[in-house]
C-alpha cells in the first residue's frame, strides 16, 4: 500500500468510514511512529545557501541580458547542493564517493565561471569575492570528504 493510500486509510478510519479499492479496507488498526530526522550537515547547509546566492546572481545577470553565462553558472552552482543531497542518500560508500566527487567538480566549474564573470566586469568585485570565498569553502569541505571516504573504500 502506498504512503498516501495508507494515510487516506488512517484518516478515513479516524472518521469512521471504510475505504474500498483494490481489496483494501481501512478497518484494521494501523500504527506508525515518527522518526526524528537528523539535523542537516554543514555541507548541506552551506551548499544550499550557496545555491540561493547563485540563483540571485543569475537573476541579476539575466536582467542585464547575460543569459548564456547566467544559465552556465546556474547549472553548475546549484548542482553542487543537489549532488551533496544525492550523496547523502547514496546506496553505498562508492555511490557516496562518486556523488561527492561530482559535487567537487561542479564547484570547480562554478569557480571558473565566477572568475570569468569577474574578469569581464559582469559582476562587481564585492559579489565575486564573496561568492569565490564561499565556493572555496565548499571545495575544501568536499575535498576533505573525498579524502576521508577514499581512505575507507575497499
Amino acid at each position: 500500500m502506498s504512503f498516501w493510500r495508507y494515510f487516506r486509510a488512517l484518516r478515513m478510519k479516524d472518521e469512521g468510514r471504510r475505504m474500498r479499492g483494490e481489496g483494501v479496507f481501512a478497518t484494521e488498526t494501523l500504527s506508525f511512529e515518527f522518526v526524528e530526522m537528523k539535523p542537516e550537515s554543514p555541507i548541506q547547509t552551506k551548499s544550499y545557501a550557496f545555491a540561493l546566492s547563485i540563483v540571485k546572481l543569475c537573476r541579476q545577470l539575466k536582467s542585464n541580458n547575460e543569459f548564456i553565462l547566467a544559465n552556465q553558472i546556474l547549472k553548475s552552482g546549484t548542482s553542487i547542493g543537489a549532488n551533496v543531497e544525492e550523496a547523502i542518500g547514496g546506496q553505498s560508500s562508492k555511490d557516496f564517493f562518486m556523488k561527492i566527487t561530482i559535487a567537487y567538480k561542479e564547484a570547480r566549474e562554478t569557480k571558473y565561471w565566477l572568475r570569468l564573470l569577474n574578469d569581464t566586469d559582469l559582476i562587481s568585485e564585492d559579489t565575486a569575492s564573496t561568492l569565490k570565498d564561499d565556493v572555496e569553502e565548499l571545495l575544501k569541505l568536499l575535498g576533505s570528504m573525498q579524502r576521508t571516504v577514499r581512505k575507507r573504500l575497499p
